[in-house]
């Protein structure tokens, strides 16, 4: 089964530094295979025989905290998913820039407290769509000017996730 895994806050401002090639080697040392890397934030993916994404992704943090010595948050998903959630973006045809549209990864379903408290804040430049275990993000400004340069959902929602852009999932689709 094929696998992708997405970490959160690697070699982002100079912290939290992990090398690719070490982290497939890591990977691959998991058992893992045909592991490739797409760019340097944090994108695997992998062939195993496991089905839990949980239990992967439980797997990956504990063998970066063990070779790096840090502490990296892992949210893993079938490319099955990945290819759900490229054919049904709630966006799809309403931007001209693969950089506009996000996809925040979470451990689990947003509770719909959270998910009203996020949708509040919609406006014509920054909306969000919730759906499962993905927040889909669309922004007419820059990301430094959005909630989500701000952190929002992890700070106000108190809500894991990692993002990203639309440009990187369709690549990871290629891979």
């Amino acid at each position: 089964m094929k696998y992708v895994a997405f970490l959160r806050g690697i070699n982002v401002g100079g912290k939290n530094k992990i090398k690719m090639e070490t982290l497939r080697e890591v990977c691959a040392a998991l058992g893992f295979e045909n592991v490739k890397t797409y760019i340097n934030s944090g994108n695997v993916i992998f062939e195993t025989v496991e089905t839990s994404g949980k239990k992967l992704a439980e797997n990956i943090e504990a063998a970066i905290e063990k070779e790096f010595d840090l502490k990296i948050k892992t949210i893993v998903r079938t490319i099955d998913e990945i290819v759900k959630i490229a054919e049904n973006n709630p966006f799809a045809g309403e931007f001209e820039n693969d950089k506009d549209v996000h996809v925040f990864f979470l451990d689990e379903e947003m509770p719909d407290e959270k998910r009203e408290m996020l949708l509040s804040n919609n406006t014509e430049n920054e909306r969000y769509f919730v759906k499962k275990r993905e927040i889909f993000c669309h922004l007419r400004v820059g990301v430094l000017d959005s909630l989500m340069g701000k952190d929002y959902i992890g700070k106000k929602l108190k809500i894991s996730a990692t993002a990203r852009n639309w440009r990187t999932i369709n690549k990871i689709l290629e891979l």
